[in-house]
């Protein structure tokens, strides 16, 4: 199926599909998914033939999964600085079974300690472990050793740096959007004869259909043989806005929507080139909005999975679809003019080239049709970002900001969102602090609440107050561990955790006995059990005897009872019910 779900036409009788690896063994040839092709000499390599032969091969057999010239160059590229390596070696070898651990340990170590230098090292991998004589043997095992993934060089922005990139993109876009609706008003005003004969209105609609039509105002040769703009004082100046850009926008224009794309729905920049035109859901009786149906195509995804579907709907000036609303109108006479010339092309990201004549060098884009051209290049995307004074170009950070704002996955897995955007990036390191320190501060308190006396310290008893083994009770229907039956559940000892709770003198000799028990029962017993079952009830004797005062409590010893041992007994052996 093809990337709008229509069966994919088939191949004329007879077609075979060419190896990539030339009868000579040398040259590779790679074709992307537009059937462009592209060759790789590897007899450019300065390593022995036998050795060229062998990465070749093996460029061959992993090129069979690509589908773009710029995997197979940046490939390429990685290949070339291995065999440079290689041929820099005072004893370089003669095939790839020449290979040692020491010439690849010493790879690694040139490599390991950059993000580039890491890349480098796993396309290297991947290409060498094509080969069986790598597959077994020490040289394996050290081709096997895990490679560190890159450290993300992008961080997202900073409230003030995204805020002055959108609003940059919101002004360039929006005045081209205000122009090109302006002259679209006058020239269906025009098409419909409702502007008078003559008049300077009707002379500017007559040149505005041309562009509509051509993509190009009139223009006449000057002596010089070079073309000028033949109405340029009607028009009122001979520059884009004044002549096509009238109707269709700038590459720049372009490339600010994409910004502001990006900044909203946190898609890849490569993705513009061939987003298709958004089609209109239906909608049961909805009047007063529409919903677009998006494609995004996420090549990195692998076969089958190089698409998704995004539902996005205008429901007014703040909704995510009145951007789609307004590139639909900014592109509108540009993709009128390219079916027009070219049938059935049906890609959103469409703007006119300043050129007439356009060369059409990256295969992976899709080619121009006449003056107009599709998607934003990352060479656009750098020079726009340098014409606003904005540094490199905003797409990556952009796309991060966006996916970290958001706090979920957006075209990609939930490991790669947390792995790759979420846990390196600054930005939400910092607006994480406060979370983890409220949550830290929770824990504090819900474990201060544990291991502490909970009750009341009284200097007399309250006759009111029931009696317990442990302390007295105020009110036993008020439990934090109530009955079924009604009434107070909990083991007597968790009465030093109850609100309820009041000790008073009286209780001191009970209490200190109890907790000599307890720490006798430390020494006998595994820690693990120890804290399981006794820790808890010891800290929060300590913690009351902190409170008692450590004189006071000392002095309770002497007054011990044999009732009191007696009742600690059957509360250290657990025989005392509640």
């Amino acid at each position: 199926m093809s990337g709008r779900g229509r069966k994919a036409a088939l191949p004329p009788a007879g077609h075979r599909v060419e190896p990539p690896l030339a009868p000579d063994g040398l040259v590779v040839t790679v074709t992307n998914k537009a059937g462009y092709t592209k060759e790789f000499d590897f007899a450019e390599l300065p390593v022995a033939t036998p050795l060229r032969h062998s990465l070749a091969r093996a460029f061959a057999t992993q090129a069979r999964g690509w589908t773009s010239h710029k995997t197979a160059n940046n490939n390429w590229i990685k290949l070339g600085l291995f065999a440079g390596f290689l041929s820099g070696l005072d004893s370089p070898p003669e095939d790839l079974d020449g290979l040692t651990v020491a010439m690849m340990q010493r790879w690694r170590a040139r490599n390991i300690a950059t993000n580039t230098g890491k890349h480098t090292l796993s396309v290297v991998r991947t290409l060498l472990v094509q080969e069986p004589r790598l597959t077994t043997g020490p040289l394996a095992e050290e081709l096997a050793r895990r490679i560190p993934k890159p450290v993300p060089s992008k961080q997202s922005y900073k409230r003030a740096e995204r805020d002055r990139v959108v609003l940059t993109a919101q002004r360039q876009f929006r005045s081209a959007l205000m122009r090109i609706g302006e002259n679209t008003r006058l020239l269906s005003r025009w098409r419909a004869g409702d502007v008078a004969e003559g008049s300077r209105e009707w002379r500017i609609g007559k040149i505005l259909d041309q562009v509509a039509r051509t993509g190009d105002v009139p223009r006449t040769i000057g002596p010089s043989g070079q073309p000028f703009v033949t109405n340029h004082r009607l028009l009122g100046g001979s520059n884009v806005e004044n002549t096509w850009g009238r109707l269709f926008l700038t590459g720049g224009e372009l490339t600010a929507l994409a910004v502001l794309l990006t900044d909203r729905f946190a898609w890849n920049l490569y993705a513009y080139s061939r987003m298709p035109v958004p089609t209109r859901m239906p909608s049961a009786g909805e009047t007063a909005s529409v919903t677009y149906q998006v494609q995004v195509e996420k090549r990195r995804a692998g076969r089958g999975r190089w698409f998704s579907t995004e539902n996005i709907t205008d429901s007014g000036a703040d909704s995510a679809g009145r951007l789609i609303t307004q590139a639909l109108e900014a592109t509108a006479h540009a993709r009128d003019l390219v079916n027009q010339q070219k049938p059935g092309t049906d890609l959103l990201m469409t703007a006119r080239s300043f050129r007439a004549q356009q060369k059409h060098t990256d295969l992976d884009r899709p080619a121009p049709v006449g003056v107009m051209f599709f998607g934003v290049s990352e060479d656009m995307a750098k020079a726009w970002a340098r014409g606003h004074q904005l540094g490199g170009s905003p797409f990556q950070r952009s796309r991060r900001t966006t996916v970290t704002r958001e706090g979920r996955p957006l075209q990609h897995t939930q490991g790669t969102h947390e792995s790759t955007y979420v846990l390196p990036d600054k930005e939400a390191q910092r607006a994480s602090r406060s979370v983890f320190e409220a949550g830290a501060r929770e824990a504090l308190q819900q474990a201060k609440a544990t291991v502490t006396y909970a009750g009341t310290i009284t200097d007399a008893a309250d006759p009111e107050h029931q009696t317990t083994a442990t302390v007295d009770c105020e009110d036993e229907e008020t439990s934090p561990w109530p009955a079924p039956a009604g009434g107070c559940g909990a083991d007597f000892l968790l009465c030093l955790a109850c609100p309820n709770a009041h000790v008073h003198p009286g209780h001191h000799p009970r209490l200190t006995h109890l907790h000599q028990q307890i720490l006798s029962l430390h020494s006998v017993l595994d820690e693990g059990p120890f804290q399981e079952r006794w820790g808890d009830h010891l800290l929060r004797l300590e913690d009351l005897r902190d409170k008692v005062g450590p004189a006071a409590w000392r002095a309770a010893l002497a007054r011990v009872t044999d009732a009191d041992r007696t009742i600690v007994q059957l509360l250290v052996k657990e025989d005392l019910a509640p």
